[in-house]
């Protein structure tokens, strides 16, 4: 659970399996892939506030945090929520046009949950849930406010989820209307990502563990002047080998910085450092200027990072057409404030490794 950073420890989130009702919204879990487990069960996201900026099609669900801020009585409960959406022609880039990211917060005190925490067990587990309150679409668990015209019992977000669902199944299972369900086939569930629970454990810098500016700077110039990339050299495990394939189209100093700092805990998916300074995974486009929180004017921070490492979970890593990124940052309200919707969007900034190219230019 991601909570204050009064000690300035940064929480590292890894994936681990769970069962699907472990990750109820009841529980209030952190947690990556399937649908959302929506925090406020009311006034859910319009399936507008959840498409593409470029092609207007609807995002995909891709992690939530959950976030409390323990001095603000209305966050008792409070998730960030990031989407995504999956066709890579909208993938550019230094661009986070194709992901949105939404802050959704509760006080302890609500309709929905009761004051003490639920206990986790499977019995009962989907309820309270978002599809008790509103008509939830099929495919990706957003709103659904368009009816199948056949059995006037499927319910989708958009005519994208409705034709995806007709040729995954329901073009069969609609001429039975007392046997749809409220979830679509595991066929048309593909466009989903996998889902897994999100993990949060400090992250523990020992004496001597991280390298010194002045060594990594040299390892940097001695991979520079060698014309090898990084990792031909590496002895490293598979998994932070598969990090180091991700980016060999980049080897900056500050690339060389990030992989020293991940280096004890490779598989990290997310970085949680509310407040402080996100892990840069180049030397280039890094975030300059935030615009403040339109709703109150107040800062916005930084708050937390989605890491590359993640994009292997997600099956979305191979070459050629795929969404990618060096990382995502999330940056949100200083004041965590309250604007009249159940939902806030936040904003998502996106860094991607720089092309050997330009590193070379940068060091002339």
């Amino acid at each position: 659970m991601a909570t204050e950073n009064e000690d300035l420890v940064v929480e590292l989130g890894f994936i681990e399996k769970a069962p699907t009702w472990k990750l109820q919204s009841k529980f209030f879990p952190s947690k990556v892939g399937g649908r959302p487990s929506w925090l406020a069960l009311k006034g859910l996201p319009s399936p507008e506030e959840l498409s593409c900026h470029h092609c207007k099609k609807p995002l995909i669900f891709l992690c939530q945090v959950y976030a409390p801020f323990h001095d603000k009585e209305n966050c008792f409960h409070r998730t960030m929520f990031v989407f995504v959406c999956r066709d890579p022609d909208c993938c550019r880039d230094n661009d986070a046009s194709n992901i949105r990211v939404f802050r959704s917060q509760l006080p302890r005190e609500n309709e929905f949950y009761p004051h003490e925490p639920s206990k986790e067990v499977e019995t009962g587990a989907e309820s309270p849930g978002a599809g008790n309150f509103n008509y939830l679409c099929r495919v990706c668990g957003a709103l659904g406010p368009k009816t199948c015209g056949g059995c006037k019992a499927a319910r989708y977000c958009s005519k994208e989820h409705q034709a995806l669902d007709w040729k995954g199944g329901h073009k069969t299972e609609c001429k039975i209307p007392d046997g749809v369900s409220k979830t679509c086939s595991e066929l048309t569930a593909k466009v989903l990502f996998p889902e897994y629970e999100i993990e949060l454990e400090p992250e523990e810098l020992e004496a001597g563990r991280e390298k010194s500016e002045v060594e990594v700077m040299k390892e940097y110039e001695e991979l520079l002047r060698s014309g090898q990339v990084t990792h031909q050299n590496d002895d490293d495990s598979d998994t932070e080998n598969d990090l180091i394939n991700m980016a060999a189209k980049e080897t900056d100093q500050q690339f060389q910085k990030f992989r020293t700092r991940i280096k004890n805990y490779p598989d990290q998916v997310l970085r949680y450092d509310r407040g402080n300074e996100p892990l840069w995974v180049s030397s280039n486009n890094k975030v300059t200027q935030v615009p403040d929180c339109p709703g109150c004017g107040a800062p916005r921070q930084f708050e937390f990072q989605v890491m590359p490492q993640l994009l292997v979970h997600l099956k979305v890593d191979s070459a050629g057409q795929s969404i990618d990124w060096g990382t995502v940052l999330v940056y949100s309200c200083t004041q965590s404030c309250q604007q009249g919707s159940p939902y806030t969007e936040e904003l998502a900034f996106k860094q991607d490794y720089a092309p050997i190219e330009q590193v070379m230019k940068n060091q002339s």
